[in-house]
């Protein structure tokens, strides 16, 4: 397994404004391959997704992503299955064969129109059974308050409704079941990696076989990115955290400094290349002089 140096992956929110030589490439200091600081930016990113989660309600939910043709709730879904993959392929027997790491795994060829469309509609499924879940919920907690009206009526006792009553209620109304949904998926990923010898292998949806650690890294890139999607779906301000950007930022410059004139923090890398803001000609150029891998990453 190819290892990088950056320096040290906190879990904090905000995104250095670092100067231009010192975005990507190699520092003295961890090494983002490391298994224990890939799991320490997947929980980060995890628990950071799953705040924001708690505030999102019904409205929220069905707003477009950039990543056409999902909604929030449709991207939601496809962030939950690729947070808890983990735990049927570490369930599996270990394959043989050459290994793949986190960049041939976003490899362009792998994302054919026929993984894509099935992806997206995979996505769309999921969300339609948490929703199905979520509405459930909501019509038992209705009929439960329902209830509870009619016997206070009756009985004429005053009774207050109670703490687990009104969180039925608000929570059906604040979609808490993808909350609960995703929290459980990464949870029980991360338990079933720290199980395991950081140099398990397991098969992906590819066919490739990689090592545990490795394809976490692409588990951070997955939850990163889309929460920048999310962020930019919900009007807010990107909540990526430190932890997630240095392992992201390692994969997508594959230990490479970047030219100095392009100016680049992180964040904004990141957007660049994985294209959720477009790069000018002359970022390109710059880009293509220092040979970034072309990875392929899906809106």
């Amino acid at each position: 397994m190819n290892r990088r140096s950056v320096a040290g992956a906190g879990s904090e929110t905000e995104l250095p404004e670092r100067g231009p030589s010192e975005v990507g490439g190699s520092e003295v200091g961890e090494c983002v391959g490391d298994v224990d600081l890939v799991r320490a930016a997947f929980r980060a990113e995890c628990l950071r997704l799953g705040e924001v989660l708690a505030t999102l309600d019904p409205t929220d939910l069905a707003r477009p992503t950039g990543c056409v043709p999902w909604t929030v709730a449709e991207l939601l879904a496809h962030v939950r299955t690729g947070a808890g993959r983990l735990i049927d392929m570490l369930a599996a027997p270990a394959p043989t064969g050459a290994l793949v790491d986190a960049a041939g795994y976003f490899g362009a060829a792998k994302f054919t129109l026929e993984v894509d469309a099935a992806r997206i509609e995979s996505a769309r499924a999921e969300a339609g059974r948490v929703e199905s879940a979520r509405a459930e919920e909501a019509r038992i907690a209705s009929a439960r308050a329902e209830a509870d009206r009619v016997e206070e009526a009756r009985v004429g006792d005053g009774r207050v409704e109670s703490g687990e009553e009104r969180f039925g209620s608000e929570g059906a109304r604040r979609g808490v079941g993808l909350g609960e949904d995703f929290d459980r998926a990464w949870r029980a990923a991360l338990a079933a990696v720290e199980a395991c010898p950081p140099d398990r292998v397991v098969r992906t949806r590819h066919g490739d076989a990689m090592t545990v650690t490795e394809f976490l890294r692409t588990r951070v890139v997955e939850v990163g990115v889309h929460g920048l999607d999310l962020a930019a779906a919900l009007d807010r301000p990107p909540w990526l955290t430190t932890a997630a950007s240095r392992v992201i930022t390692d994969l997508l410059t594959a230990g490479r400094r970047l030219p100095a004139e392009l100016g680049w923090d992180r964040l904004t890398l990141i957007t660049k290349v994985t294209g959720r803001t477009p790069c000018s000609p002359a970022e390109q150029a710059a880009l293509a002089r220092v040979g970034l891998p072309l990875l392929a990453f899906g809106r």
